[in-house]
């Protein structure tokens, strides 16, 4: 199979039916194999259902889910998802699509054709007030990344990244936190481990009909706990990396 795709849910009733049907329009597009895997992480409102119908709507499609019953965060979501994938590249989007599905082709080909173990989305902005706090966050959060850790990516945190499975599965035990910080330490574990990065320019649209999970100063304040923490991880990680080379 050449291709699957995580969808991670957590309360995803208002937008999921749309947001898979155009997922699916474009990946119907391609001519890619593919599968869809919802992980769902304990909604509180109808997307269990819904991921159900979804799946009898489209017998002729690959779709597995797994219902979880303990809450882990979006990083055990995602990574439950990657252990049962059989694509040789797997990848997640944030199924909000405010990145849109249309980049998922891109990403596919950076690491199908040009030789890239991971294709991450690198988040424009659009100018929006509404939008203002997210882009002072995200670019808050890079520079501070970057000082921490010396990690040359620029948006670890976009919730759009696809990798070669087989380089990809070794990496995720090595992997502690199960929420939020997950991407930043998949993206920190795959440049210590030498993989190929190519970070792909994508637009970001805000739906500000949707509800956020994220809070601006608590989660900060999480972020900038668990980097002063990573850190030190981290830099084990690397020396013991460059020993075994």
């Amino acid at each position: 199979m050449d291709l699957s795709l995580i969808i991670a849910c957590y309360n995803e009733e208002p937008l999921l039916e749309e947001s898979v049907r155009e997922t699916l329009e474009v990946l119907d597009n391609t001519r890619l194999t593919y599968e869809l895997i919802f992980v769902d992480d304990c909604s509180q409102d109808r997307t269990r259902e819904l991921i159900d119908e979804i799946i009898a709507a489209y017998p002729g499609k690959r779709i597995k889910k797994i219902f979880h019953e303990i809450n882990t965060g979006r990083g055990g979501a995602v990574a439950d998802g990657f252990r049962i994938a059989q694509g040789e590249i797997v990848g997640y989007v944030d199924i909000d699509l405010e990145v849109h599905a249309r980049y998922i082709p891109a990403h596919y080909l950076a690491i199908k054709n040009h030789g890239y173990d991971v294709a991450t989305a690198f988040r424009v902005y659009k100018f929006h007030w509404r939008s203002l706090d997210r882009y002072i966050l995200s670019r808050g959060y890079a520079w501070l990344k970057s000082w921490f850790l010396g990690l040359p990516v620029l948006d670890s945190e976009t919730g759009y990244k696809f990798f070669r499975r087989d380089r990809l599965l070794p990496l995720l035990d090595d992997i502690e936190d199960t929420g939020w910080f997950w991407d930043t330490e998949v993206m920190a574990q795959a440049w210590v481990h030498g993989l190929n990065i190519l970070e792909i320019p994508v637009l970001f649209l805000r739906r500000h009909e949707k509800v956020s999970s994220v809070n601006g100063v608590r989660d900060s304040l999480h972020y900038l706990r668990r980097l002063i923490r990573y850190r030190t991880v981290f830099r084990l990680h690397l020396r013991e990396h460059q020993r075994q080379l």
